[in-house]
């Protein structure tokens, strides 16, 4: 047997500029970080709100390893549901105003075991083009007939549910775009699928703490109920600093996913020591509202400065703030100029975002000082007049 084949496929995607290379970090989440042995400012974590590294949450989670040790045993089924597993299901359940919530070990896990669970050969799944990969890996591993809307377009999607003819419609966006860092348009998408019997499913990974008055996400935000949007999905590991993920919905939603989610059922549970630490890090989303204040004053000032530099920005009113490059050896380029400088960002490629839009994708977090943003934006402007870019 030879590898040969999957060499030159490396070769190829390297010469594409699209080869990918893990980073070493060496340092808790934080705005500054040690990567590759070298102090670097960060503008790529998903850590919000700064609670990946809170002092609240550490101890939360040694509390919880003293408690129930670090492995949740086996799974949720067997004998590995504890005590903090089902604490942290009913706070979420609080928290999102739904009926019960079910823990998951990853969002790819929970969108595959939701969308799996409720769809198969005789329905029909309709996704949004920008939707994340395990939304539209799922939609294709579920065996119902897969359509793609354009991106956030709510006409685009009531075309192809009234031409559908499935047992089942199942509508999936994401609430936030990863890539993107926009919001879609959930009061149409809802009102165009509840029109045509069919269910809303959002995933709102990027949504939840950053988004709503209480950090609720995107169905806070627009005030949508759990008739509106039926499956709602989120996940751990961003705006909440921990890990896993969970699928919110009604009391029959939860218990057909119990039965029938195989992500869920063949799986070990989540670490109990980390859902210990989630409903710890969930009541600091909900009681420190100044951290999303910050935020919002941290975005308009990164806004702001880029436009006066001449970077094009996405729309997008969210932590995430994309720099768009378009070639993705010249994003790379960026990219490694601003590390010579001190400043980590990751540039975005194709596959993961669609050719001819490679990005530099900025992300912001409460733990950052508006005189950390004024240094990305002093970088930023040296890369441009220096001629880096």
């Amino acid at each position: 047997m030879s590898f040969n084949d999957l060499a030159a496929a490396l070769e190829q995607r390297q010469q594409a500029h699209l080869y990918r290379r893990r980073r070493i970090q060496e340092s808790p989440q934080g705005p500054e970080v040690v990567v590759d042995g070298r102090r670097c400012l960060a503008f790529c974590s998903n850590d919000y709100l700064g609670l990946a590294n809170h002092p609240r949450v550490v101890a939360a989670l040694k509390r919880g390893a003293e408690r129930y040790g670090v492995g949740g045993g086996a799974s949720h089924l067997v004998n590995g549901h504890s005590r903090a597993h089902h604490a942290l299901e009913e706070a979420l359940a609080e928290f999102t105003g739904r009926e019960r919530v079910l823990l998951f070990s990853t969002g790819y896990m929970a969108n595959l075991g939701a969308i799996n669970a409720l769809v198969g050969r005789q329905d029909a799944v309709f996704q949004d083009r920008l939707n994340h990969a395990s939304l539209l890996d799922a939609g294709l591993l579920s065996g119902a007939r897969f359509q793609r809307y354009r991106h956030n377009d709510p006409a685009s999607l009531e075309q192809r549910l009234q031409a559908a003819t499935a047992r089942r419609k199942l509508v999936v966006t994401d609430g936030v775009f990863s890539m993107d860092g926009d919001l879609a348009e959930l009061p149409e998408l809802s009102r165009i699928a509840r029109a045509q019997e069919g269910w809303l499913m959002v995933d709102d990974a990027h949504g939840f703490g950053c988004v709503g008055a209480t950090g609720g996400g995107c169905v806070e935000h627009y005030g949508l109920s759990q008739e509106e949007v039926p499956v709602l999905v989120g996940t751990l590991g961003k705006a909440f600093g921990t890990a896993g993920a969970f699928v919110a919905g009604s009391e029959v939603l939860i218990e057909t996913l119990i039965q029938f989610a195989r992500s869920y059922i063949y799986t070990t549970s989540l670490s109990p020591a980390l859902a210990e630490a989630t409903c710890t890090s969930l009541e600091l989303v909900q009681s420190e509202s100044w951290r999303r204040d910050k935020l919002s004053q941290l975005i308009a000032r990164f806004r702001s400065g880029c436009s006066q530099l001449g970077y094009t920005l996405m729309d997008s009113p969210t932590p995430i703030q994309p720099i768009l490059i378009g070639d993705a050896e010249e994003a790379m380029r960026i990219s490694g100029a601003l590390e010579a400088r001190g400043i980590f960002i990751s540039a975005i490629r194709p596959p993961t975002v669609p050719e001819g839009s490679s990005r530099l994708r900025v992300t912001l977090s409460a733990a950052h000082s508006e005189g950390q943003v004024d240094r990305l934006l002093d970088a930023l402007g040296e890369v441009r007049q220096a001629g880096d870019s």
